[in-house]
């Protein structure tokens, strides 16, 4: 029970790192190996059990990326507040309209013209693993949390 209430605590903590923060980068690997990074707006919310979620085309060239390496790196930067968050973690595409239902902002509508109509609208489910950060309130020395 012990291990639960820790990453319950930790997920809050993380929940609470990126509240606020509109976009992330999402760091993909392309097929050569190289690094490939591109800004996403957040849902602004972690899962309960450490997922993240981004609206994507399921068409994209990161949807491909990742269809062939899982492995992704999700960064937030509220430099205002001093707050700078590293996520590891795998990421899938799913077309689960209910999900996208519960997790539609207006603002998206920026991007996918046609809101929930949009026909390649898909979900970028990222499962965390770990995540890096620092902050004002613990100085500049990095601290960890493990969800794996």
């Amino acid at each position: 029970m012990a291990i639960s209430t820790n990453s319950d605590r930790q997920i809050q903590e993380l929940q609470t790192l990126i509240k606020g923060i509109d976009y992330g980068m999402l760091t993909t690997v392309n097929d050569d190996g190289s690094l490939h990074s591109c800004p996403m707006h957040s849902i602004d919310e972690l899962d309960t059990d450490g997922t993240l979620w981004f609206f994507t085309s399921a068409n994209s060239h990161r949807v491909s990326e990742i269809e062939h390496n899982q492995q992704v790196n999700v960064s937030f930067t509220s430099s205002q507040n001093q707050r700078y968050i590293s996520i590891s973690g795998t990421a899938q595409l799913l077309q689960d309209r209910q999900k996208m239902a519960e997790l539609w902002k207006p603002e998206l509508q920026t991007w996918f013209s046609q809101g929930l109509n949009e026909p390649d609208l898909a979900l970028l489910k990222v499962s965390i693993k770990q995540a890096d950060y620092w902050d004002s309130r613990s100085s500049y020395h990095p601290q960890h949390i493990n969800l794996s």
